[in-house]
């Protein structure tokens, strides 16, 4: 009787192990927030919140844009690589589908960011904002990217309280509204510096 109850466990023991090989190593509605800025691989699931900003869709993205405190979106996504193909001499100046308004700062949530690049991200976001730090800033990348968490991170910690997270990113906007061609922000000057900061 006690051999067949241990069996009975043994059996229950291993279908529980076999449940947990079968889900996602990291699941996507139980990564926790790190302490401080994430720098692992920067594509990959990421905390459903963030500590001191709030996490909007693209509807409160789009009722933003719409309403009288006209926000300041940055697009923190990184730039298409060269075409290995592409002609010797010829410039090249990556474009990118995104949020029409946006800024695009490549790489600005990058981690590590050199010091001068984090000083530059900060800068040019008190311009944008005119100084004001209750002003609604909206940060994103692409869905499962946290390049953008790793930006309302930096925004929140340096006493924003207007920052929104967009955690669906461009797929997210494109689903559902039209997307506009943009160029690296020129006081970003990132369209040549792959891998900005790091």
């Amino acid at each position: 009787m006690r051999e067949h109850h241990m069996i009975g466990r043994i059996a229950a023991a291993c279908a529980a192990l076999l449940c947990l090989a079968a889900a996602p190593a990291d699941s996507p509605v139980n990564v926790p927030e790190p302490e401080g800025l994430y720098a692992g691989p920067p594509k990959g699931y990421t905390p459903p919140t963030l500590k001191g900003a709030a996490v909007v869709d693209a509807d409160a993205v789009a009722a933003l844009m719409a309403g009288p405190d006209k926000p300041v979106l940055i697009d923190v996504a990184a730039p298409d690589r060269k075409p290995s193909n592409f002609p010797e001499g010829r410039l090249w100046l990556p474009v990118h589908p995104s949020i029409p308004g946006a800024i695009w700062m490549p790489e600005a949530g990058a981690e590590p960011l050199a010091p001068e690049r984090e000083a530059l991200f900060y800068d040019r976001v008190a311009e944008l904002t005119g100084g004001d730090k209750a002003k609604p800033v909206v940060v994103f990348c692409h869905v499962e990217c946290w390049g953008s968490w790793n930006a309302g991170k930096r925004l929140v910690r340096k006493g924003y309280t207007g920052v929104r997270w967009f955690p669906e990113g461009v797929e997210g906007w494109q689903e559902k509204h039209e997307t506009a061609n943009l160029r690296v922000d020129p006081a970003w000057k990132a369209a040549s510096e792959p891998q900005a900061g790091r």
